[in-house]
């Protein structure tokens, strides 16, 4: 007797003996088998069992077999279905096909041409498996949950998170500004055992030193002014999930202590309280600032204590390979989203989007791919429809050695602060982040190069050899730093 490696056929007749006698040569032949009488036990024997294969008689005494068939059709596309005719019934049999059988034997049915049908059914439901499993690999080659690439890096990345996310171990996430760094956060939580908790996420450069520890610990009533009612931490929200610090470098030294102490002893005080509260969550943290310890700002004890696994988010340029790969994604995004008709972009455009050096990382690239998407005007993204920068003629390496022994490190960094803030039309946040610097050092900048009205008559600087504008000096993250 040979094995079918116990396939489960389901066998639907309204006659007793039909059922009987396919039940009886099918579980020879080594296959799993239940019967059904009518289209409605049929049914319920499809959501119960779920068959992978059915012998479906044309005739039915409460429904007509080829509605039967669209129904399980419709149910689950992937089972292979077997349509069973009487003398007079091919032609309905060969409609059936056309509905999503995979062929039908009249009755009497031959047991030979029976098993016969059933092995090459099955041999085209493996081949359809097949091909499903090859593309859900393929499509997990270049993404993992939302993040996108297809290098060797990111494969690298996605493999490290495969990893590190069933486990409880502390995550330190580390990468540009633009990388994805929330993106990386989410995938852990989403591939952890903490996955159905909650995922509690908060910017510590965003909120002022002076709140940072009622944010995270919570207060009681009246523990400073302005405590006017308990207040929940989110610490405490992330109970049984995960917890995201990013830019955990920017919290406080004294509260840096006191997130020591909640890692080592997993418990806490609400500013003003009493009493300490037990904490269950997974911490992720994230920065773009350096990882030595030496050089951050962290703790060196709280750096070590968060970094059990460092995930690496490499810069877009370092990873070329993945550009084409987000423009495609992004283009389709926001072609659905705005309702454009764009499908493509043409080769000067793509071939200018490769060339770039992306100061911004992936979401300067996303930035760039909306707007275009936008103003196409047809079907496609020219070299016209990006921003201007993209449409300036690539300057030699000897002419950008020129212009630079030309400037002063000062002026070339007061030209990299105007580019960055004519590319973000005048926004402080953007620029700060293209430059990859915090807001309050870019402030700081802007009032030593007397920029603070910037686009008014500070917002040219003319060096020796004519440079007029930073368009003419590409010197620091535009499009000639390849």
């Amino acid at each position: 007797m040979r094995t079918a490696n116990q396939i489960r056929v389901l066998i639907v007749d309204d006659n007793a003996d039909t059922l009987e006698w396919m039940k009886v040569l099918l579980e020879h032949d080594g296959y799993a088998t239940r019967t059904a009488d009518s289209g409605a036990a049929a049914e319920e024997m499809r959501g119960a069992w779920q068959p992978q294969l059915v012998l479906m008689d044309l005739r039915l005494p409460d429904i007509d077999g080829t509605e039967l068939l669209t129904r399980f059709k419709e149910a689950a596309p992937g089972t292979e279905i077997i349509m069973i005719s009487g003398h007079g019934s091919v032609a309905r049999a060969v409609d059936a096909m056309k509905a999503g059988a995979y062929s039908f034997i009249e009755k009497p049915v031959d047991p030979d041409v029976l098993l016969a049908m059933i092995t090459k059914a099955l041999e085209r439901l493996r081949l359809s498996d097949e091909n499903q499993r090859l593309r859900a690999q393929l499509k997990g080659r270049d993404r993992f949950g939302d993040i996108v690439g297809s290098s060797e890096k990111m494969q690298q990345l996605f493999q490290l998170i495969t990893l590190a996310a069933p486990t409880d171990a502390n995550i330190l996430i580390h990468g540009e500004s633009g990388t994805g760094k929330e993106l990386v956060a989410n995938a852990v939580h989403q591939n952890s055992k903490r996955a159905d908790g909650p995922f509690i996420r908060i910017n510590c450069a965003a909120v002022p030193a002076d709140l940072i520890e009622s944010e995270l610990f919570g207060h009681k009533k009246g523990a400073f002014t302005g405590a006017s009612s308990d207040k929940v931490g989110l610490v405490q929200l992330a109970e049984g999930g995960s917890l995201l610090l990013d830019e955990i470098a920017e919290v406080p030294q004294q509260t840096q202590v006191k997130l020591l102490r909640l890692l080592q002893e997993r418990e806490f005080r609400p500013v003003g309280a009493s009493n300490l509260v037990r904490a269950n969550f997974r911490l992720i943290c994230s920065t773009n600032a350096p990882l030595d310890p030496q050089s951050s700002k962290l703790r060196e004890d709280l750096y070590f204590r968060i970094n059990t696994i460092t995930l690496e988010i490499p810069p877009l340029r370092d990873r070329p390979e993945d550009i084409s790969l987000f423009c495609d994604h992004f283009l389709t995004q926001f072609a659905r989203q705005h309702e454009r008709p764009v499908q493509g972009i043409h080769s000067a455009a793509r071939n200018a989007l490769l060339r770039y050096s992306w100061p911004g990382n992936v979401r300067e690239l996303e930035h760039v791919l909306e707007r275009s998407v936008i103003v196409a005007a047809g079907t496609e993204i020219t070299l016209q429809d990006l921003p201007e920068i993209f449409q300036q003629p690539r300057r030699s390496p000897a002419s950008r050695d020129a212009l630079v022994g030309q400037l002063t490190l000062a002026e070339i960094e007061r030209l990299a602060i105007l580019q960055a803030l004519e590319r973000t039309n005048g926004n402080k946040r953007a620029a700060a982040s293209m430059l990859g610097v915090y807001r309050p050092t870019l402030y700081g900048k802007l009032r030593k190069y007397k920029l603070g009205e910037y686009g008014k008559s500070e917002a040219t600087l003319k060096p020796k050899g004519g440079v007029s504008s930073p368009r003419d000096a590409r010197v620091a993250g535009g499009a000639d730093d390849d």
